[in-house]
């Protein structure tokens, strides 16, 4: 089985994931709180892993245990920075600053762990940040919003960059249902001063339950896997198209009109995928070593 090529389309399938959630998560924040919203998706989720295989964390190594906590931490604080921020922002700017981990992957990459970024990958890179623009600007003014959806986009890429180095088909699992546990109780802390509230109707349990199951404990374990078989710079170029599908599921369940922003930016995001997967193999796979010790 070609390992990485299935990956990518795991990726892909990540990706329409949390594309779906935009305009869920923006129409429910009007009547929760972000952390709140956050602590409850993320307690049904780790709810759900812990039932599908309760011995999994048990038999992680003392080693992913600690990684475990700590890409838990960093993907928390991203989550409440990056929802905080959609509440100062539109949904369209905001796929779009987000995408920008797929240049701070490399970036943090290169500083952090000395990876040495071949040029195929920097042109995929730029190609892609470039179809996230047209995709999803109207008009970029760094405003709250803005500022705090940026560094959402720098937690990411190291969680990212964590992803690719510590996580094996073996330990995959169990260091995401750690996670999530993790980022459950980063959100829960954050929902303490206000008080905790519930979601008041019936159709916005089916959303977080949804974003729960769906987007985030399925998700972050494809998530996991997927990156046990790629570079941090190719996983991060195929989830450039979660805004893609953003856009994509905003036309077909929302009240947006196909555009030639989608039409042009998704080609070019397609585009930088499609380089990085028939870009000669070496550049990429000798990008970055898994650590497993």
């Amino acid at each position: 089985m070609n390992h990485p090529r299935v990956a990518v389309l795991a990726l892909l399938a990540v990706a329409a994931a949390w594309g779906s959630t935009f305009f869920l998560t923006k129409d429910l924040l009007t009547r929760m709180d972000v952390a709140d919203y956050l602590a409850l998706r993320f307690l049904i989720a780790s709810i759900a892993l812990l039932l599908i295989h309760p011995p999994a964390i048990a038999r992680l190594s003392r080693l992913d245990r600690g990684r475990g906590v700590a890409l838990g931490i960093t993907y928390g604080i991203a989550q409440l920075v990056q929802t905080e921020g959609l509440r100062h922002t539109s949904a369209s700017v905001s796929g779009f600053v987000t995408g920008m981990y797929v240049v701070f992957t490399p970036l943090l990459g290169a500083v952090i762990l000395r990876h040495r970024i071949g040029r195929w990958a920097w042109f995929a890179v730029v190609l892609a940040t470039v179809g996230l623009a047209v995709l999803s600007l109207r008009g970029f003014s760094l405003g709250t919003g803005e500022l705090l959806t940026l560094a959402s986009a720098g937690l990411y890429a190291l969680h990212i960059i964590g992803l690719g180095a510590w996580s094996t088909p073996k330990n995959a699992f169990g260091l995401s249902a750690l996670q999530m546990i993790v980022i459950t109780c980063v959100c829960a802390i954050g929902a303490v001063p206000g008080g905790f509230s519930l979601p008041p109707t019936g159709r916005d349990w089916v959303s977080v339950v949804y974003m729960a199951l769906i987007a985030g404990a399925l998700a972050l374990i494809v998530q996991t896997w997927a990156q046990a078989h790629l570079t941090p710079t190719r996983a991060a170029i195929a989830m450039t198209m979660e805004p893609v599908f953003a856009s994509a599921f905003a036309v077909l369940f929302g009240s947006d009109s196909l555009t030639w922003r989608m039409i042009v930016g998704g080609a070019l995001v397609v585009s930088a995928m499609y380089l990085v997967e028939l870009a000669p193999r070496r550049k990429f796979e000798a990008e970055v070593q898994h650590l497993t010790q």
